[in-house]
Order: structure tokens, then sequence, then C-alpha cells
């Protein structure tokens, strides 16, 4: 294939430079590669996801205590229905699609922007997790009511009939604010989540692709590795985000609150109170089964779209260039 030239004189040919895409690649483009593997993200994986936010319940049905994420997925499909795994999909697609649009534009120009300023326009570790962190603050905001709705609908035994209940019946007992209670929670989780994962994704990639090429390979091991760590490290605050989502009525119960448990302190306390330390890292074997693939899949996702979209601005481009 034949090399063609950016405006900034750099090839961009059959390995797609992924570092020297040109300055003036649009946000549009950022956004549609980044909706695109949002999506996917979290389809592609969702009965684990589904899985997970059941094994996080503090004080579980006899009948949804799993050992593993394997078994617990036979169990729900044999006793619930093959679809069962997948209920509250559809809230989840309807978010991830601008959420992650809005989060990996937000991503690239501020990441150049601080680069440029720290770093002179190399790689900044430091702009990586500033630049990710912010760009959280940004996804959590469309995500929010969406992860509450999912959460709620993915429980043992839920009692809404669909997405369309599950808003209204939220709405009309426990208000608006219900969709945003987990928000503090869940930026407190995110932030570090994503300075870790956009830290160790650039690392990988400085081992594996020194040259940020358009290299799948490398776009899903460095993704795989960074979902995992994060994961791992931000399993408690998600417990904690999972039991102010679900408002889980037997642990609250159990432990004499009354009305709706809000605020990510008395979300701590009240997971230690029903299963000490311990309690705060349940799911995190689907948690981390979850996030590797994941994170590998919206990154390769990502990067391809973004190495596609650019190809196809630059060869247009080079069709029209006056001779």
């Amino acid at each position: 294939m034949s090399q063609i030239k950016s405006q900034d004189d750099e090839p961009f040919g059959g390995d797609g430079d992924y570092e020297s895409l040109p300055p003036h690649v649009s946000v549009t483009t950022h956004m549609t590669a980044g909706a695109v593997a949002g999506i996917l993200e979290h389809t592609v994986m969702y009965p684990v996801d589904s899985v997970k936010t059941r094994m996080q319940s503090l004080q579980p049905d006899p009948n949804a205590q799993y050992r593993g994420v394997y078994e617990a997925l036979k169990r729900i499909i044999r006793t619930e229905g093959v679809f069962r795994p997948l209920r509250g999909l559809n809230i989840t697609m309807m978010g991830a699609g601008p959420a992650h649009a809005l989060y990996f534009a937000c991503y690239e120009r501020l990441k150049r922007s601080l680069s440029d300023i720290i770093q002179s326009g190399g790689n900044s570790h430091l702009a990586n997790g500033v630049a990710g962190s912010v760009a959280t603050v940004l996804h959590d905001a469309v995500m929010n009511p969406a992860e509450v709705i999912k959460q709620r609908m993915q429980m043992y035994n839920s009692p809404y009939r669909g997405l369309w209940d599950c808003v209204q019946t939220i709405t009309r007992t426990e208000g608006m604010g219900a969709f945003y209670r987990s928000y503090s929670t869940q930026l407190t989780m995110n932030i570090p989540f994503q300075a870790v994962h956009f830290i160790t994704y650039e690392l990988m990639q400085e081992q594996l692709n020194p040259h940020r090429h358009y290299h799948p390979g490398s776009h899903i091991v460095s993704g795989a590795a960074a979902g995992a760590v994060s994961a791992a490290i931000t399993t408690p605050l998600d417990v904690c985000k999972t039991l102010l989502n679900t408002q889980e009525n037997v642990a609250l119960n159990s432990v004499n609150i009354s009305g709706h448990l809000s605020g990510m302190a008395n979300a701590f306390r009240t997971v230690y109170r029903l299963g000490g330390l311990a309690a705060f890292f349940k799911g995190v074997q689907a948690r981390i089964i979850y996030q590797m693939p994941s994170t590998a899949i919206a990154w390769s996702v990502y990067e391809f779209f973004k190495y596609f979209l650019t190809k196809q601005q630059l060869e247009s481009e080079a069709r029209h260039r006056p001779m």
C-alpha cells in the first residue's frame, strides 16, 4: 500500500503510526471510535458483569449464592432462562455510546494539550493520568443513571418488568436523586481506576509498541493488563457502588437501616458491618474476568476505528489536494 503524507509530512501507511496521527484529526473521529468501542466493551462481556453484580450482593438469596463465574452463568441460564444474564443490556448500550464518545474525545484532547506543556509533546504519564481522570467525570455523568438501572435489573428476583418500569418505579419511590446516589462513589472509584488504567496501558505500549504503530496484538495485551490491574485495585469501591445502586433491602434491614442508604462513608461502614474486610472483595474474580477482555476489546476497537477513520480522512484529503 502506498503511504500517504499527513499535513505534518509524517507517513501514514500500512502500520498506521498512532502517535504521529496529525493534530487536526477531528473530535468526531475520536467520538465515533470511542462510541463503537464503548458499546462493544459493555456488550460482549455483559453476562459476566451480571454475575459480578450478583456476587457482590452482601446478603444474597440462598438461590443466588455462587462458587464461581462459570457455575453462576450455568445456574442462571438453567433456572431463569437463557436471556436472563442479558437483562439490562439495553440501557447499558444506550448509555455506553455517548459516555465513551465523550470519554475518549476528552482524553485524547487533554492528553495532547497536557503533554505539550509537561513534556514538550512527548508521552507524559502524568498527562495520561490527569486526562483519564477528567474524562471519567464526563463519562460517569452520562453512565451513572444507566448503571443504577442496569444493576437493579441484574439482581436476583429483580421486581422490575422492564427498563421503563424500572425508571418509573425508581423515580416515583426514590426521586430523581436516586440515579446519582452513587455518583460520588463512582467517581472516587473510577478516577483512580482510570488513572491507573491509562498509565498502565501507556506503559505497556512503551514496552510492546515503542514506535506506536497500529498493532492490534499490543493494544489487546496492553488493554487486558490495564483492565486487570485497575479492577483488582478498585474492587472495594465497586462493592460500595453496587450497594448504593441496588439498595439491597435484605442487607440494609439486617443492620437496621431504614430508608435509603446514601454517601460513600455510609456505604463503607455498612459493607464492613455486614461482612468485614472480606466483603470489600466480593466478586473480585468476576470483576477481573470481566474487565480484562472488556478493556482489551475497548482499546483494540478504539485504536482500529481511530486508525481507519483517520486513514480515510487523509486519503480523501490527498485525492482533493491540488497537484
